[in-house]
């Protein structure tokens, strides 16, 4: 029997033995920022990300630019895919305006030549006395000067009522033959080639949204790559598969964004959602933007008209409008009192009346494109003729509609595309080099 101990005191030698008894270990924490070969793995989908974003961007970026040929041709150097075939993409789009949306016969019946011909009347009808007057001086001063003025306001009469019916007659003419009078293709064609910035344009902004998330998705798509790429590298840390991943990422980004702005062509139902390609669901926004800008700067009435007279068919054209031009001068003289009109006659002679017929000729000829400076007026035709192009392309089916905007892509769309793998196989090594080597 020992002392009895107190209540304290049994407490501190617990307490004592305690402290002699080895207790285990505490597990030791992983310490992952001491351990820079997880930061270097992570780094993986971020690089990943980037070149996926990167090459989707630069692939757009050449698509357009630059707009003229930057290097030393023929191969060494750059011209954006759209510029350099610019005639070739105006062509195209020739093409598919005539043979889906509107004849060249139904662009004038919209334009409708009733209106054509009261325009030009109107516009004329301020400027036929000073013509006449030009036109008289400039031949026969004597004459004009010395006839009384009661017989110059006849010839002015004269011209001024028989100008509308010349005028409608010619434009129904035109109406009747426009295919052996116009061709429209090389019209745009050249017009395009000159203003490369207006055919880009064209394609911006029937595609901006798809072009925006053909650069935003290089970011995702590559980033998901990144992170099987990043547990590959974990498990099977060889040098190559870094170049080789980045290669994939920049070649299968482009690939996939490129497939779901186009695909599917019809929509798909799955499940609660309806799927089809992005270019393709907007059919009507992109119907509404190609439009406005062909007939606002493309096919405007002022270029029909220039086309009619110095394109393909000019001499056609020219030889329609003298047709009707020039009988205004007999119509003119025919219609004048009897001694003066023998007069004006025997003054004229023969060689006198076909001078005035040829120079009022050419004076129509010259004068063909001012009555279509007026804004209103072309506001107005040109909105006539866009609704009616838009309704139809509205309509088009999915496989006719995406040919509008997917050539700009199919030309060089492999070209683009290999150049994206490329450009992530370099990233490959420079985070191999930069990162893993470090």
């Amino acid at each position: 029997m020992g002392i009895p101990l107190s209540a304290p005191a049994k407490a501190a030698m617990t307490h004592e033995r305690r402290c002699f008894v080895r207790q285990p270990p505490a597990p030791a924490m992983l310490d992952v920022a001491a351990d820079p070969s997880i930061w270097k793995t992570l780094s993986i989908p971020v690089v990943a990300g980037f070149v996926g974003w990167s090459t989707n961007w630069l692939a757009v970026w050449m698509t357009f630019h630059p707009i003229e040929f930057v290097g030393i041709r023929p191969y060494l150097g750059w011209q954006g895919i759209i510029p350099s075939k610019a005639r070739r993409m105006a062509g195209l789009a020739v093409q598919s305006i005539l043979s889906k949306l509107i004849s060249q016969r139904e662009i004038i019946e919209v334009l409708d030549p009733r209106k054509l011909a009261a325009q030009v009347v109107e516009s004329f009808d301020p400027l036929l006395e000073p013509w006449v007057d030009e036109l008289m001086h400039e031949h026969y001063p004597v004459l004009w000067d010395n006839l009384p003025v009661f017989v110059r306001r006849q010839v002015y009469a004269r011209v001024r009522a028989e100008l509308p019916r010349r005028v409608d007659a010619l434009m129904q003419d035109i109406a009747l033959n426009i295919d052996h009078l116009l061709d429209l293709k090389p019209m745009v064609e050249d017009h395009l080639e000159r203003n490369k910035a207006l055919l880009n344009r064209i394609f911006l902004e029937c595609g901006a949204r798809e072009f925006r998330f053909l650069v935003r998705s290089g970011w995702w798509f590559g980033a998901l790559f990144g992170v099987i790429q990043a547990l590959q590298w974990h498990f099977f840390p060889v040098w190559w598969t870094l170049p080789l991943a980045g290669l994939i990422v920049g070649y299968a980004t482009n690939w996939i964004a490129l497939n779901l702005i186009f695909r599917p062509l019809e929509p798909v139902k799955i499940g609660p959602v309806t799927v089809q390609g992005l270019f393709l669901k907007r059919q009507k926004q992109v119907s509404e933007a190609f439009c406005r800008i062909v007939i606002e700067e493309i096919v405007t009435l002022p270029r029909l008209i220039d086309a009619m007279l110095n394109g393909t068919y000019k001499e056609r054209s020219r030889a329609l409008l003298r047709r009707h031009v020039k009988p205004l001068v007999d119509h003119v003289v025919g219609g004048l009192g009897g001694v003066t009109k023998l007069a004006v006659q025997t003054a004229l002679g023969p060689s006198g009346f076909a001078q005035i017929k040829e120079s009022v000729a050419n004076k129509a000829q010259a004068e063909a494109q001012l009555p279509f400076e007026d804004r209103d007026f072309l506001r107005d035709r040109g909105a006539e003729m866009q609704q009616v192009i838009q309704s139809r392309m509205e309509k088009l089916p999915p496989a006719e509609f995406q040919d509008l905007l997917r050539p700009c892509f199919q030309e060089d769309e492999l070209k683009l595309i290999l150049v994206g793998a490329a450009l992530g196989a370099a990233a490959g090594f420079m985070q191999l080099i930069l990162i893993f080597a470090a």
